[in-house]
């Protein structure tokens, strides 16, 4: 039996990632090919959990000042928290429908939709081979996914966060813009920071610096990538 490197995850996923190729809303064909690729590990035995973002419907920090809707932060950040909740709900159909036991665990309490985030009850979960979606961010404003993604890691103890991309690794600029733009294979958290990287945002690379938390970052277009990370292969860029 194939032997995964890590015993529980927590896998990063943009709302982007579930548009596909649409400019908006979740693509049927993607989700089911994502949540193939997450049943395939937790055949392996990996505590799985997720945290999701909402680019795809809505983005709170493109929708203030005087871009987008002009709303005040919190507003926006809020109405993005919201968000995050629709695509965890279509993360959960779709797993379930597979055979996959999920849970949805938010910050921001609506009973009727999806459980509360409560630490030794989504741990409890994770024991019980289920996959874990947290949706909602943090709960608070000013905060993005990915602060949220190096927190739920550290509270469940995951041993590392998977960052799914559209692109396969860092690197030293943007790939689709810059051709020239080389691919880092190895980072330091520290290294993220100086060189203004865009791996994830300051606050959540220092969260994961601080608790020595290691970020893969892999491209998720590419089947069967979730696996090869699980399983140590070295694809994508290693951040520890």
């Amino acid at each position: 039996m194939e032997q995964p490197i890590y015993k529980r995850i927590i896998l990063k996923l943009s709302g982007e990632a579930l548009a596909g190729k649409k400019a908006h809303g979740i693509d049927q064909s993607v989700l089911i090919c994502i949540c193939r690729q997450i049943k395939e590990i937790r055949d392996l035995s990996v505590d799985v959990a997720i945290v999701l973002g909402a680019g795809n419907i809505f983005r709170g920090q493109e929708n203030t000042g005087s871009r987008g809707l002009d709303l005040d932060r919190s507003v926006a950040d809020y109405m993005g928290m919201l968000a995050t909740v629709i695509n965890g709900l279509a993360l959960q159909d779709t797993l379930e429908r597979l055979g996959q036991p999920t849970r949805v665990m938010t910050a921001i309490e609506m009973q009727k939709v999806a459980e509360p985030y409560i630490k030794r009850r989504a741990i409890r979960h994770l024991e019980k081979g289920r996959v874990v979606i947290f949706v909602a961010g943090t709960g608070n404003p000013y905060f993005t996914t990915d602060t949220a993604s190096a927190l739920r890691a550290k509270e469940i103890d995951a041993d590392v966060i998977l960052k799914a991309t559209k692109v396969d690794g860092v690197y030293s600029a943007d790939p689709l813009k810059v051709k020239s733009a080389k691919k880092i294979n190895q980072l330091k958290h520290i290294d993220v920071l100086k060189k203004g990287l865009k791996v994830m945002d300051a606050t959540a690379i220092s969260l994961c610096m601080d608790n020595k938390l290691p970020i893969v970052v892999f491209n998720l277009t590419r089947e069967g990538n979730i696996k090869r990370v699980v399983l140590g292969e070295k694809i994508g860029t290693i951040v520890k």
